[in-house]
């Protein structure tokens, strides 16, 4: 979920290209002939799949543009390492996205977009499009969490120890709201909550956070983070055979690069573990199953371990207060914003109910059962 990059506040500059502007504009700067367009979701950027009449020298055809929000687009530097990441971890075997250079040679370009009533800067890219099952469209089996696991540690451990960029520290985002370091900013837009016993455990989750985990920063391992592997920005594909009894898949594509920062290990799980819970049939076990793909790459340290269950409370938080906070300020996209919310609070209250102790026993326990059969 795509935020302003360099502070806590939130974006009301969401791109609102027609079909017929972004066909002008992929024409223009690209050369594309375009044959298809139709709109995809995004939370405050905007996307578009596109299909050409013909073959690019790659042998592509099919494409994704994104018109990034006037805000965010200030930052040109940010949206070029973060471009740059996607073609590193191309390289180094991950399915992600390749940017599509304009005619100039560029990855991305700043355009002045007239919308009638206003006049508004926005960065311009062209992505190829990864085929693919949004995760989120089928159930998960243990093993694609499994995988999910270990494709969140490979992708950070492959940025933490290889990844080198002159503006590497774009992803040092201050009080960039989607970052768990920050959680105590959610107090901010706690008021969007209107349920006295939702904002009690709103509350409970940030005293929690600067009790527990803040203090002990220091201790967890830094990396950049991907910090949105949710089930819309992971694409799977099927792998099991016609007829099978229960059907398998392997992860074909990781979306959406835009709420990278600098973090650490145990953040990126915590957050790949409450996004796998939120349309899990079987939501605590699921997170067990994450954790054990985890730790098949980056086995956590005592220190991380005690700060798992509150992390996951953490983000399953951020994502509840701003989605009620964005559906404020775009009350058109509250269908999209509000995505996470249909079983969100109920794990929240859960994890809640239940505690620290009896939680990770399910988690602990899941995980190491898994090893042990597989």
């Amino acid at each position: 979920m795509a935020e302003n990059k360099h502070s806590d506040a939130l974006n009301n500059n969401k791109p609102a290209l027609s079909e017929d502007q972004a066909v002008q504009l992929i024409e223009s700067l690209y050369g594309v002939k375009v044959l298809n367009i139709k709109p995809l979701p995004s939370y405050d950027d905007q996307n578009f799949y596109i299909k050409s009449c013909s073959e690019d020298p790659n042998g592509c055809c099919e494409y994704v543009m994104k018109i990034t929000n006037s805000e965010d687009s200030r930052y040109g530097e940010l949206l070029e390492a973060q471009t740059s990441v996607m073609v590193f971890l191309c390289s180094n075997g991950v399915p992600a996205q390749k940017p599509v250079f304009t005619k100039n040679g560029q990855s991305l370009s700043l355009e002045t977009i007239d919308y009638g009533s206003t006049i508004q800067k926005q960065a311009v890219r062209l992505l190829t499009y990864l085929p693919g099952t949004p995760l989120a469209r089928v159930v998960a089996t243990p093993e694609i969490l499994f995988d999910i696991g270990k494709m969140a540690a490979n992708i950070d451990k492959m940025l933490a120890e290889n990844f080198l960029h002159p503006n590497k520290t774009c992803f040092e985002r201050g009080q960039f709201i989607w970052n768990l370091s920050n959680t105590s900013l959610l107090r901010k837009y706690a008021h969007a909550v209107k349920e006295t016993e939702l904002q009690k455990i709103i509350e409970d989750v940030i005293t929690q956070y600067e009790t527990f985990v803040l203090p002990n920063l220091n201790c967890f391992r830094k990396c950049i983070n991907h910090g949105d592997l949710n089930d819309h920005n992971i694409l799977v594909e099927k792998t099991s055979s016609p007829g099978s009894i229960q059907e398998q898949y392997k992860v074909s594509g990781i979306l959406d690069f835009s709420d990278m920062s600098f973090g650490y290990y145990i953040f990126e799980l915590a957050i790949t573990i409450m996004y796998m819970m939120i349309e899990s049939n079987d939501p605590l076990h699921a997170g067990g199953y994450v954790l054990a793909g985890f730790q098949s790459v980056i086995p956590l340290t005592d220190e991380e371990k005690d700060a798992l269950f509150f992390l996951v409370n953490c983000r399953f938080s951020q994502s509840l207060v701003m989605a009620r906070y964005s559906v404020q300020l775009c009350p058109e996209n509250e269908e999209y914003l509000m995505i996470t919310a249909k079983t969100g609070w109920k794990h929240l209250q859960t994890l809640h109910d239940m505690g620290k102790e009896a939680v990770e026993k399910i988690w602990f326990e899941t995980a190491d059962s898994y090893v042990a059969t597989h």
